[in-house]
C-alpha cells in the first residue's frame, strides 16, 4: 500500500511535471534551450510595437480544419509530423491527468477542458512571444490527443484494477468510462 501512495503522491506528479516541461520545450522552443532573456526581448518588442501583434494575428489560422486539410492534401514528412505529433504530444496528458486524479471525478469532459486549456495557453504564448503561429487546428489536434489518452487509459483496463483507496480493494464506482 505504501508503494501505491509513493507512486500516486510523488512519482506520477514528478512525471507530470517533466512532461509539462517537455511540452513547453517542444511547442514553444522547438527543442532549443529555454532562454528567458530572449522571451523578455520578444515580449518587449511586442509591447513597444503593437502593430507587431496585429501582424501576428493576421497570420494566425482561426478557421477550423484549414491547416489540417492542407496538411492532408500535401502530406509531406513535415505535415505528417505536424498532424500526428500534435495528437501524440497530448496523449500522455490525458493519461497522466487520470493517474493524478486517482481515476476519481475525472470525466471525459474534464480531460477535454484541461486539454483545451493547456493547448490554448500554448497557442497564445506562441502568439505573444512570436515563437510560432496561433493555429486553431493545433487546438483540435491537441484536444484529440488528450481525449485519445483518456480512451487508451480506460481501454487498457485500468478501471478493472483494484482501487488502493477502496477498503474492499474493488474498483471504485468512479472508474467507469464517463
Amino acid at each position: 500500500m505504501k508503494q501505491a501512495k509513493v507512486r500516486d503522491d510523488i512519482v506520477v506528479p514528478a512525471i507530470f511535471a517533466i512532461y509539462i516541461y517537455a511540452v513547453f520545450k517542444i511547442i514553444l522552443f522547438k527543442f532549443d534551450s529555454i532562454d528567458i532573456t530572449f522571451l523578455w526581448h520578444q515580449l518587449q518588442r511586442g509591447l513597444e510595437y503593437p502593430g507587431y501583434f496585429k501582424n501576428r494575428l493576421q497570420l494566425a489560422n482561426f478557421t477550423p480544419f484549414e491547416s489540417i486539410s492542407m496538411n492532408i492534401e500535401r502530406l509531406t514528412n513535415h505535415d505528417v509530423i505536424n498532424l500526428f505529433g500534435n495528437i501524440a504530444l497530448f496523449i500522455p496528458f490525458g493519461i497522466l491527468l487520470l493517474l493524478m486524479s486517482h481515476n476519481r471525478r475525472m470525466t471525459l469532459s474534464g480531460i477535454f477542458m484541461r486539454s483545451l486549456g493547456l493547448s490554448l495557453s500554448l497557442e497564445c504564448l506562441q502568439l505573444v512571444f512570436s515563437m510560432g503561429s496561433f493555429d486553431v487546428d493545433d487546438l483540435i489536434l491537441n484536444v484529440s490527443g488528450g481525449i485519445l489518452g483518456y480512451g487508451i487509459y480506460k481501454l487498457m483496463g485500468r478501471n478493472n484494477m483494484p482501487d488502493s483507496d477502496s477498503p474492499s480493494g474493488h474498483p471504485s464506482r468512479f472508474a467507469s468510462f464517463s
